[in-house]
């Protein structure tokens, strides 16, 4: 989609800036920067802005060969922060987003590692088809990763919303969620509890990010991990969330725990390291306007702290 940003013109007045979003693209850019293969699945317009979009992605090199192209619009977001929370304002009837669908076998998953889904697309009962659908296909050899990333302006039947998140959520391997997302589908704070179930569900990984207050994450043998949110001068928190997924992702793949069944032996020490990673990203994106995720060389002391064998050798090629 695209965000259209608040700013202040020239002559003090409000004005907007568009600038390529959408939470699943966010994802593969930033994990795209970060060094990870990555790619998009989904609609995008062949209209102005889905040049726009499709220039973006390609400029981090996301691949788009998956991805649908026709001349529907592209979905529009008019974005403005309330109490330090981005608050949108969608516009989103018969768009390329809405009139994606999935064709089964289209896509070789026995050669993909991990497969993330969430957000706007979820939010109508045809989105939310297609990508179970894909899933159905998916988890038989590929990771599932899955964060809600809840637009309550497009939700117009919670109880059933409610109910299609927890059948994401039931099949996921990765599930990761903010504590505002996690107030609007359960109310409460029962974290841990929500956690165990999905767990005994089979999930490997549950994680809540709460902003300024850190990060929780729940692993069935490592048990709780807690980290803390780096100090940073905030600019805006748009694509936040999504650069700690990407991030989160990445890491995982990097320390060779991005395999359901290798992530199932990660123990609190490489859980710790991960969620660190991804709270230093998350939190450069939060110090510039927009969603704009880093690239390794914006974090490189965090994916020294990651990886420092690897985070060494990059930087000895570096200054070849």
């Amino acid at each position: 989609m695209i965000d259209f940003l608040p700013v202040n013109s020239v002559d003090g007045r409000d004005a907007i800036v568009p600038a390529v979003g959408g939470s699943c693209l966010n994802i593969a850019v930033g994990m795209a920067r970060l060094g990870a293969p990555a790619g998009f699945v989904g609609g995008i317009s062949t209209d102005l802005f889905g040049r726009m979009i499709a220039d973006h992605a390609s400029a981090s090199e996301v691949d788009l060969q998956y991805a649908t192209r026709s001349e529907h619009q592209t979905t529009l977001a008019f974005v403005r922060s309330v109490a330090g929370e981005p608050q949108y304002a969608f516009y989103d009837e018969g768009t390329a987003t809405r009139n994606w669908f999935y064709r089964r076998g289209s896509i070789p998953f026995d050669q993909i590692e991990a497969l993330h889904v969430g957000s706007t697309t979820l939010a109508n009962d045809k989105g939310a088809a297609q990508a179970l659908a894909m899933l159905e296909d998916a988890r038989r050899s590929a990771t599932i990763s899955f964060d809600p990333n809840c637009r309550p302006k497009l939700v117009k039947d919670k109880v059933r919303y409610i109910a299609q998140m927890d059948a994401f959520a039931a099949v996921a391997d990765i599930v990761r969620m903010s504590d505002v997302d996690f107030e609007f589908l359960y109310g409460g704070g029962d974290y841990a509890g929500m956690a165990k179930s999905l767990i005994e569900a089979g999930a490997g990984l549950v994680v809540v990010t709460r902003g300024i207050k850190g990060a929780l994450a729940w692993h069935k043998e490592a048990g709780l991990v807690e980290v803390e949110a780096p100090t940073v001068n905030v600019v805006d928190t748009i694509g936040a969330g999504d650069s700690f997924q990407a991030a989160l992702l990445f890491a995982l793949r990097a320390i060779g725990r991005i395999g359901a069944e290798s992530l199932a032996h990660a123990d609190s020490e490489e859980l710790r390291r991960v969620l660190t990673f991804a709270s230093d990203c998350a939190a450069f994106t939060c110090g510039r306007a927009g969603a704009d995720p880093p690239r390794q060389g914006d974090v490189a002391a965090g994916l020294s702290r990651l990886l420092p064998v690897r985070a060494d050798e990059l930087q000895h090629k570096a200054g070849r």
